[in-house]
């Protein structure tokens, strides 16, 4: 082989292993830029994914440490187990005899030393109220006269409201299972219903609650604060979505098909005019009529959290410390109006120049389609600030869809009476909202309409 052919071996050896290096090079590019983002997962701290999601990492709050100590604060009442000042039963316990010289104690003049007393709950029966129907004969015309049975009693034997409530109680609210509810009704009330009458008498009591229902929704209505949000749920394999709005005072729960807007319109047709809408992002809520809307701030929190592990721009960390701002104003708002504009002025400059920073779409792809995003609804991140009912977060309609999942982890998906839970949870919720008892609203609303079917 001549010299200039092994040159043009050479070469060619030399230009293949160039090749290889590229290649390789480019592989082990790809592969620290995929080890990179396994480092930056989204999870529950840094996006809107639930806490259960949280496999491989302990959940982490987003909010601060606090300089007060762990456990009771000063000032705090504690509670304590009271004796009854009207006991059901007294035994008294008084010595026969003397314990020193024996004599006989039986009419000496006995005084109270100290009471205990011992919280005991008795068995618990049904009780069977029978209706006596009677009939006689008229002396004068001799036509037959039958008394009427009372309203409520409308079948040879039936459950009572009390039973309605307490289904629903157990039911909707502790998201007692159709069969350990029925087992539950059996081994500790003695009541023995199938699991077909339990779903009868859930239909019976949303239809006896739609009336307070219809209400709460009117009162929505007219309200000047609204938050909405929905999650997704099964019924019968199928995916269902429950809406939520709701504010201080009222819950409303609604099941749908659609996460769209076609199911705020159905619901809401000229929208909420009278209110601020807190909402997160979803362009259906951000669709609906209202005075304005605020976005959840802690939503935004969560997502530029992400962003700031993933793209190390100045932009991320100066967003999270405005949001962050914000809601220490929130905290320390003591006005219900905000009518001083120097407030609120540096949050309004701090925003639109972060809007406003230039930023490299190559080198930051995340960021800037969050920016452009935060240009969208520039209008609805700081409505907040100048009242002070308005919330900067959503937090209010998560913890009312929140009730939809934890009910299907415990009981499992809907069969069939999604729309009876939302029914009786809105109208328990609002109980619950307006400080009532939950128990003895409940048995008031089984009392009325008595022989209301379900729809």
């Amino acid at each position: 082989m001549t010299l200039q052919e092994e040159n043009q071996k050479l070469r060619l050896e030399n230009k293949a292993l160039r090749e290889e290096v590229r290649i390789f090079t480019a592989k082990v590019e790809q592969l620290l830029k995929i080890i990179e983002d396994m480092g930056h997962k989204k999870n529950s701290r840094n996006s809107s994914l639930s806490p259960s999601s949280d496999l491989t990492r302990k959940n982490k709050s987003l909010r601060g440490r606090s300089e007060k100590k762990s456990g009771g604060q000063p000032g705090h009442k504690g509670s304590t187990l009271l004796q009854s000042t009207n006991p059901d039963f007294v035994t008294d316990i008084k010595s026969n005899f003397c314990k020193v010289c024996g004599y006989d104690l039986s009419d000496a003049n006995f005084k109270i030393k100290s009471r205990r007393q011992v919280v005991d709950i008795p068995l618990i029966k049904p009780v069977y109220h029978e209706y006596s129907q009677y009939s006689c004969n008229c002396p004068h015309c001799h036509s037959e006269q039958i008394t009427e049975f009372p309203q409520e009693v409308s079948a040879p034997i039936q459950y009572g409201s009390s039973v309605q409530s307490l289904v629903s109680y157990l039911s909707v609210y502790q998201y007692v299972p159709y069969a350990r509810l029925k087992e539950l009704l059996s081994q500790i009330f003695n009541i023995h219903l199938s699991e077909g009458t339990i779903e009868n008498l859930l239909l019976k009591a949303s239809s006896k609650a739609k009336p307070i229902y219809h209400r709460i929704k009117e009162e929505l209505k007219q309200s000047s604060v609204v938050g909405s949000d929905e999650t997704g749920a099964k019924a019968n394999g199928r995916k269902i979505w429950i809406w939520t709005w709701q504010n201080l005072l009222n819950t409303y729960l609604i099941s749908s098909e659609s996460r769209g807007y076609k199911t705020i319109e159905g619901e809401f047709e000229e929208g909420l005019p009278l209110s601020v809408l807190v909402s997160d992002r979803l362009s259906a809520q951000l669709k609906t009529p209202a005075q304005t809307h605020q976005v959840c701030l802690a939503h935004l929190l969560r997502e530029i959290i992400f962003i700031e592990e993933v793209e190390a721009h100045p932009f991320a960390p100066a967003f999270n410390n405005l949001l962050k701002s914000i809601f220490e104003f929130k905290k320390n708002q003591t006005c219900n109006y905000v009518v001083n504009s120097l407030e609120t002025k540096p949050f309004e400059e701090k925003l639109n120049k972060l809007l406003a920073m230039p930023i490299s779409k190559n080198d930051y792809p995340k960021t800037v389609t969050f920016q452009n995003s935060m240009i969208k609804v520039r209008n609805y991140i700081l409505p907040c600030l100048y009242r002070k009912d308005i919330p900067p977060d959503n937090n209010g309609s998560e913890r009312a869809v929140r009730n939809v999942k934890v009910k299907q982890k415990i009981s499992g998906q809907f069969k069939t009476g999604q729309n009876a839970f939302c029914i009786l949870r809105s109208v328990i919720d609002t109980v619950k909202k307006r400080k009532y008892d939950i128990m003895n609203t409940l048995n008031q609303i089984m009392l009325v309409n008595p022989k209301m079917q379900p729809e």
